[in-house]
């Protein structure tokens, strides 16, 4: 885990309120795995502006890059910095995706700003197992597909692709799908993520979700991102620490 001042090296606008920045952090670069994340501080003189947490979407080299849209204060505030800009960075946080297993086809669920970490993901494991990419979004213009290979498209509007949510589109070709062993690899909003989770369990597939939560922290010492376990649910666990990568069948969402 490191803190370093990371310089901004490129900003681009993959859509409508969609940002893609390549940051020059080489510590980072050549450690991070698929699904960790860093915690980011935006602004200095801002007291009350925590860290936030960004997915690490790809790596380049001694580049890592983040996607976001600006949302709230600290996301608008990060949207206006330029290149040459450095951002006070702690990471590589947390637990990524798990990729063994004996499985033909990973199958990955984006919804939304979900897709962040699956450039990366799909680099990782592209040579060694066949991919099916499902991404959704609320509208065509929410729809991200950065660095994705084999992809289907879902929007609650149909403006794009299948109408109706991701997790229906993937129900729906789940026939086809069967025909080879799978591994299901999801990341959205937690509704999203809660649907595919009962599926994957009605339909025993194997499912690793990323979750999302606020933090603080970051690395588990504030205590402020809990998750109910499946088992022993007198223990939470901290999406910063024990995920933000989990098994679907062990955590309650």
């Amino acid at each position: 885990m490191f803190i370093i001042n990371a310089p901004i090296a490129d900003k681009i606008e993959l859509g409508q309120n969609i940002f893609l920045f390549k940051i020059f952090c080489p510590e980072i670069a050549n450690i991070v795995e698929p699904g960790q994340f860093v915690n980011l501080r935006i602004e200095q003189s801002y007291f009350p502006l925590l860290r936030r947490p960004f997915s690490v979407c790809d790596v380049s080299g001694d580049y890592f890059y983040i996607l976001f849209s600006p949302y709230g204060r600290g996301t608008k505030l990060l949207s206006q910095k330029a290149i040459g800009d450095t951002i006070d960075t702690l990471g590589p946080l947390g637990k990524g995706f798990n990729f063994t297993g004996d499985y033909e086809t990973a199958v990955i669920i984006a919804g939304g700003l979900g897709s962040a970490p699956f450039p990366l993901v799909t680099r990782m494991i592209k040579n060694k197992k066949k991919i099916q990419s499902f991404v959704g979004g609320r509208s065509k213009k929410d729809v991200i597909v950065y660095g994705m290979e084999n992809i289907t498209t879902a929007t609650d509007d149909g403006s794009d692709g299948f109408k109706g949510t991701v997790v229906e589109l993937f129900e729906s070709k789940v026939d086809e799908l069967k025909k080879e062993d799978i591994k299901v690899f999801g990341c959205g909003p937690t509704p999203m993520l809660k649907a595919l989770q009962n599926f994957c369990i009605k339909n025993n597939f194997d499912c690793e979700i990323s979750t999302e939560c606020a933090m603080a922290c970051g690395f588990g010492i504030c205590q402020g991102c809990p998750i109910e376990p499946v088992e022993n649910n007198s223990m939470y666990l901290l999406v910063c620490k024990d995920g933000p990568v989990f098994n679907a069948k062990d955590v309650v969402l």
